[in-house]
């Protein structure tokens, strides 16, 4: 009994003492935040980019009101959108690819052309020409399609070589000489191209130089069966009221150079930067490899990462960024040695084995 008495007194003792001892500042909720901690504060909000993520959240909201699924595909548009890129889109007919970028166009207050690539388009028919003006005696330059804001190119690899080299001015220098005379695009400027990879007959390859053009090649696949579900019961529900009528615009020009200029004072450290290039160099010195990427292709992975970083909410890019940025940014602009090919293999899994081999940046 009189251990018992001993070892209760003990623990009074103790509890009066600790009683004693606690002051208001140990309470986590009461600590005065230090300078430290008021820094890091404003260092995580140096660039505001609230407004930026409601637009992509409204033109996401938008392209749902007739699109399922497909979020990957759309948010590679918005990505290539924002790092003022042009986007090759790949898959069989019957995916949405055309009404997508259609849809994707109408959600920004823009001008939009569409031009249907066939075997006997010209140059001219896609750029423009200058036709004789009677009255004057002068000639004069008639704009062709391609001269809008947002151009949509359905089936891209039905024209011919000298159809496809007419794009590649515009393309890389968002401009257009005939006759001596450069006629400069109005920004934004961005195509949207899409192929058919299965059927080949009547169809050119695209030449290396438009493929490196182009920020992203986008793969788009089946919907999952809960997807066609949603699609079928969309369309019954729609009946006869066309998609384009559903969607609004939601983003203006001077928005949109707005966000673009945000976009690219994300930052990006050095760690990171050598990042991307290790992973770049290895593509052309890879065994499976017979032609690897160019500086464009690091440059794109380095624009690309930052666009996914700021719809994300974040000022600064991380090693996830560039991984999403990678396959879309470089499945186009390497390519298999003969051998490989023939054993089935892919470009996505050359990326994925080198990027396997390259150390994360901590």
């Amino acid at each position: 009994m009189e251990n018992e008495e001993l070892q209760n007194d003990a623990l009074e003792n103790t509890s009066q003492e600790g009683q004693e001892n606690t002051t208001p500042t140990d309470n986590p909720q009461e600590i005065p935040a230090t300078d430290a901690t008021s820094e890091k504060i404003n260092f995580e909000n140096r660039i505001d980019l609230s407004e930026l993520q409601q637009a992509v959240e409204k033109l996401k909201t938008e392209l749902a009101k007739v699109i399922v699924g497909q979020q990957d595909f759309i948010e590679l548009l918005i990505v290539s959108l924002l790092s003022n890129g042009h986007v090759l889109i790949e898959g069989v007919p019957g995916i949405a690819k055309t009404v997508t970028a259609k849809l994707f166009a109408k959600t920004l207050e823009t001008a939009f052309n569409r031009i249907q690539f066939t075997p006997d388009l010209m140059p001219s028919d896609v750029l423009g020409t200058s036709v004789l003006n009677m009255k004057t005696s002068d000639f004069e330059f008639k704009k062709g399609p391609i001269f809008s804001n947002m151009v949509l190119i359905d089936e891209i690899n039905r024209a011919p070589a000298k159809t496809q080299a007419a794009l590649f001015e515009v393309m890389e220098e968002r401009q257009v000489t005939i006759d001596g005379i450069r006629y400069v695009m109005e920004p934004p400027f961005m195509v949207l191209a899409t192929q058919n990879p299965i059927e080949q007959e009547g169809t050119y390859a695209l030449p290396e130089a438009q493929l490196d053009r182009f920020l992203f090649k986008i793969k788009v696949d089946y919907p999952s069966l809960q997807e066609e579900v949603a699609i079928l019961k969309t369309h019954h529900e729609r009946k006869s009221q066309k998609p384009l009528e559903m969607v609004n615009a939601v983003m203006t020009p001077e928005k949109l150079e707005e966000y673009k200029r945000k976009t690219q004072e994300i930052i990006i450290e050095e760690k990171i930067l050598g990042y991307i290039a290790e992973i770049v160099t290895k593509t052309r010195t890879h065994p499976h490899l017979y032609l690897g990427g160019s500086p464009r292709a690091s440059i794109a992975v380095m624009n690309a990462s930052k666009a996914f970083a700021a719809i994300n909410g974040r000022d600064f890019v991380t090693p996830e960024d560039i991984k999403k940025s990678l396959f879309p940014v470089l499945r186009h602009r390497i390519i298999l040695s003969p051998e490989r090919e023939m054993e089935g293999m892919t470009t996505e899994n050359v990326i994925e084995m080198i990027l396997q081999s390259v150390e994360i940046p901590r």
